[in-house]
């Protein structure tokens, strides 16, 4: 059984720092490539960074010099750093593990909400 949780999200001023983490099971991490996405509401769900099974890294415009997204093999899990945090970032911010060997394979978590707010 194939398992994205999430976690980190919470309330935080404008300005502050989060780190989500994502812990993944059920499927050999190394060969993924891992992604989150947020969606705010009534929005449609974005890519906000995304690192290959090779360490290759893009980030959305929003991430851009503010968020940093990191891989750890050893503990199957991403992370996502977010720092200058803004009020539209308040989203629900999704895992995703991607890979396409003859056919694709998609998984996504949860979520975690996010909320920056004074």
């Amino acid at each position: 059984q194939v398992q994205l949780v999430e976690s980190g999200g919470g309330l935080v001023q404008p300005g502050g720092s989060l780190r989500l983490s994502c812990v993944v099971s059920g499927i050999t991490f190394s060969s993924f490539g891992m992604s989150w996405y947020r969606q705010a509401p009534e929005k449609e769900r974005e890519l906000v960074a995304g690192i290959s099974s090779g360490g290759t890294i893009i980030y959305g415009d929003s991430a851009k010099g503010r968020f940093t997204i990191s891989r750890d093999n050893h503990k199957n899990t991403v992370y996502l750093q977010m720092n200058i945090l803004k009020s539209e970032d308040t989203a629900v911010y999704y895992c995703n593990a991607r890979r396409y060997i003859d056919f694709r394979e998609d998984y996504w978590g949860q979520g975690t909400q996010v909320t920056v707010s004074s």
